[in-house]
């Protein structure tokens, strides 16, 4: 059985179209899945939409599923969910992740999906990609068991980041605060303004803008506060 689908290819730098794909039939151990949503980076897609990616990073930023090369042709994406049509059977009828650009179907390796949990709304479940970079950040930072940490940043990451370092122990309560960043910000958690240049009190990380014009807006600098020696 043939079956057609439909994807997103940015042609040129700036110059998206709708390109059709022939599917080929699933084998064993793999699946047909009927996309439901999918998701576009603000950050990394605007960038390769842009033509933006440097050359020495062509190989780091390539999708899993990607078809083509920068700056293009390629068909670039990595945040879909759908829902299983042909597979093993503990899959079939499952809504799932997959590391998929955008396509109204396609046809993966069955341990390339992830299933989507009861009671978590498809729309929702295209996030995890965020949730991703959000553990990701984590490991980078390496935060400690007991650590006070701040996020500058309340978008969809930053809010992750202090969702994640919250479930870490730390005495008497969590231990993660987001603070908005950027041009017109405006404190929407928390007790510290976005543009306050010292740590507060007791705090292991803290960042601040590097230049602070009116409206917090300018570059921001991360560092960990060192413990005070004892002697």
């Amino acid at each position: 059985m043939t079956r057609e689908a439909h994807a997103f290819w940015l042609r040129s730098p700036g110059v998206g179209e709708i390109r059709p794909v022939t599917l080929p039939e699933p084998g064993p151990d793999e699946v047909l899945v009927r996309t439901l949503f999918s998701g576009v980076s603000r950050g990394t897609e605007t960038l390769v939409f842009a033509g933006g990616v440097p050359e020495s990073q062509y190989a780091a930023m390539r999708a899993p599923f990607q078809d083509g090369d920068f700056p293009g042709p390629v068909k670039y994406g990595y945040l879909n969910v759908g829902v299983v049509e042909q597979g093993p059977e503990y899959l079939r009828g499952r809504t799932v992740f997959c590391l998929y650009p955008h396509q109204s179907a396609y046809v993966v390796p069955a341990d390339a999906v992830v299933p989507v949990p009861e009671g978590v709304p498809p729309a929702r479940a295209v996030l995890a990609g965020t949730v991703e970079t959000a553990v990701n950040a984590l490991w980078d930072a390496a935060p400690l068991v007991g650590d006070r940490v701040t996020v500058v940043g309340a978008g969809m990451v930053g809010c992750c980041v202090a969702a994640l370092r919250r479930r870490f122990p730390r005495p008497g309560r969590a231990g993660a605060t987001p603070i908005p960043a950027g041009p017109g910000s405006r404190r929407r958690s928390g007790s510290a303004s976005c543009c306050r240049r010292t740590p507060p009190t007791g705090a292991t990380w803290w960042c601040t803008p590097a230049r602070a014009p009116p409206g917090c807006g300018g570059r921001w600098s991360c560092s960990r506060r060192r413990a005070r020696s004892s002697s």
